[in-house]
């Protein structure tokens, strides 16, 4: 609906600020294998990196709720959203992302870093800054964590609810046609929801032990450079014109 496209440009931007913050200087060490970055240049980074992560899981959950209406409460859906509330929540998404990743990026560059000065990761990540700091990070470690639980784990289950409720709704359709049609309404956000969200838990909150690390080098990769390469190929195919022509190439 024409709703949902304040919601995809609004996903899109911040996919085009995660890889033009990340992915550049990632390519640029892998071909030279290794290289160095400011200190202003690295807490730059560090900024737009957390922007856009944050504001992606707040979209992703503003679009569950959408699907959730216009699954669970069809007859109320058009009174419900609009493009005011669209527009609102996505305000809202870039408006917190900001100041959540404003605080910690200046509690972050209050640390004192006396060196080595060498990140063990390809990008400025939040926990090998830390690994670089000299002073007491806790209270930063603590800051991470409370504001960790209410803009990310909420989120998180209020997703999984909105699916549940989905994945009930469907259930109690009749007909196999609607059934198909309710599930390829929020088929391609519930993708990009379990890639992006399962490799964030994965990297943030499994202990880093041994080959751990390295594993979690990789996954990072999925929601870097992944998720915003993949999301817009898994968002198309929900154009019919686009799927007849994927699929008359993969006949022919």
């Amino acid at each position: 609906m024409a709703t949902h496209v304040i919601y995809y440009e609004a996903l899109s931007l911040s996919d085009v600020l995660l890889s033009t913050s990340v992915t550049p200087n990632s390519l640029r060490l892998l071909l030279n294998g290794g290289g160095t970055i400011s200190a202003t240049g690295c807490i730059t980074q560090f900024y737009f990196y957390c922007v856009s992560t944050v504001s992606e899981l707040f979209l992703l959950t503003a679009m569950a709720y959408d699907r959730y209406l216009a699954i669970c409460s069809p007859l109320h859906y058009v009174s419900i959203t609009g493009f005011r509330l669209c527009l609102y929540m996505s305000l809202c998404s870039w408006g917190l992302a900001l100041i959540i990743s404003l605080v910690m990026n200046l509690l972050t560059f209050n640390l004192q870093f006396c060196g080595p000065f060498v990140i063990d990761h390809y990008f400025c990540d939040f926990a090998p800054l830390l690994k670089l700091s000299c002073t007491d990070y806790k209270a930063v470690e603590l800051t991470d964590i409370i504001l960790g639980i209410p803009f990310t784990l909420l989120p998180f289950c209020f997703i999984i609810y909105t699916y549940v409720s989905i994945g009930l709704a469907i259930l109690r359709i009749s007909s196999t046609e609607g059934r198909h049609k309710a599930f390829s309404t929020c088929s391609s956000h519930l993708i990009v929801v379990c890639m992006y969200y399962g490799t964030l838990i994965i990297v943030y909150m499994v202990p880093s032990k041994g080959h751990n690390f390295n594993i979690k080098k990789i996954l990072s990769l999925l929601y870097t450079i992944g998720t915003p390469f993949s999301n817009p190929i898994v968002y198309s195919l929900r154009n019919k014109e686009i799927k007849n022509a994927l699929w008359k190439y993969i006949v022919t």
